[in-house]
């Protein structure tokens, strides 16, 4: 009987465990070989969001972004030429994920006065994309990055003056989704302060110029969410229902102000400290530095209107830091009932005969 041939055996046994593991990474190889999809980003104005991302691979986003100077309302009576990322301030909210080449398009409206660039925060690159997005009146341009870093990040002008664009109201954020996602909420919003410094005092009605002088004195007229005195507030409060999970965006354009964030008669769940990848539980108030953000998470356990300010509280109430997120839903008096008990003094009354 003829004995098998154990040389040829090994070799057959060793190229077929050789062949198992080198087809996944083949495969795997080829995937990344492979031209990414294209996709065309979903720009939103302030508080709205893009929907989440659910792909899980890494794609060509194509983001499209014109800037455009125009009046528009700061306080009841009072305007203000405000320049914009898309026509609001703060600019559109970009959302991509970990691992996209991001293809920025930038654009500057015929009609401007002013030569713009960009700065975001999420860029890898000199000057943040500033460089490469010189952008004159009526022109375009174009630069490529890669997101490699999830977290929330400001974007801005850095035009020269830089001061002067950013105080004017040129500025966003772009959210870098980390490659697993985000956890799932009922509820997302985009929020962003600023302080506004003009010819005028606050309230003087008309339209606006902006004060170079007030800015370097760091002496804001306006501190505002979301572009304008009101602009969370009526008929365009924040809306929620009780027992929705709620997680906002918000970010501090500046130029100069620390944002000293709070949601009155609610505690943050979790905040992801200066819109990095790492959170903190149960607080109350969180820092905002000029340039910066946070990622705030909590749940609407009762109804109510819950009222959002810059807890240096000259600012809410006098300057216009100040916003409403109206929740409705079913009272739950086993966490607040909500009602005044008035229980009269005990020593009232004799004090009262006392100073007769």
């Amino acid at each position: 009987m003829k004995r098998p041939n154990r040389m040829l055996f090994r070799c057959a046994l060793a190229g077929a465990i050789a062949a198992a593991f080198a087809g996944p990474a083949i495969a795997a190889k080829a995937a990344a070989d492979a031209p990414l999809e294209t996709i065309q980003a979903v720009l939103t104005a302030p508080p709205m969001v893009p929907p989440p991302i659910t792909r899980k691979v890494p794609a060509k986003v194509v983001v499209d972004l014109e800037m455009i100077e125009k009046d528009m309302r700061l306080a009841d009576g009072v305007t203000y030429n405000f320049w914009t990322f898309g026509g609001s301030v703060p600019g559109s909210f970009i959302r991509v994920r970990q691992g996209d080449t991001v293809e920025f398009k930038l654009k500057n409206r015929h009609d401007s006065h002013m030569s713009h660039n960009i700065d975001l925060h999420a860029v890898t690159g000199q000057g943040g994309g500033a460089e490469a997005t010189f952008t004159l009146p009526g022109h375009e341009t174009q630069f490529t990055f890669k997101a490699m870093n999830p977290g929330l990040y400001v974007y801005h002008c850095a035009m020269a003056p830089v001061a002067m664009h950013v105080a004017n109201g040129m500025y966003g954020m772009i959210l870098v989704e980390p490659e697993e996602g985000l956890a799932p909420v009922d509820k997302e919003f985009y929020i962003m302060q600023g302080d506004f410094y003009t010819e005028g005092a606050n309230g003087e009605p008309g339209l606006q110029p902006f004060s170079l002088e007030k800015g370097i004195a760091e002496h804001p007229d306006y501190v505002v969410f979301n572009g304008s005195v009101g602009a969370l507030t009526g008929d365009n409060a924040l809306q929620a229902k009780a027992g929705e999970k709620i997680r906002m965006f918000v970010g501090n354009g500046g130029p100069n102000l620390v944002s000293s964030f709070h949601v009155i008669g609610e505690i943050f769940d979790k905040v992801y400290t200066e819109g990095g990848t790492k959170f903190q539980e149960n607080v109350q108030t969180t820092l905002i530095p000029a340039g910066g953000s946070a990622i705030v998470e909590f749940k609407a356990d009762v109804p109510g209107n819950f009222v959002l300010v810059d807890h240096s509280i000259f600012r809410a109430f006098h300057k216009g830091a100040l916003g409403i997120l109206k929740v409705d839903g079913e009272k739950k008096p086993e966490i607040y009932s909500g009602q005044q008990h008035d229980i009269e003094y005990p020593q009232a009354e004799a004090e009262a005969e006392a100073g007769k």
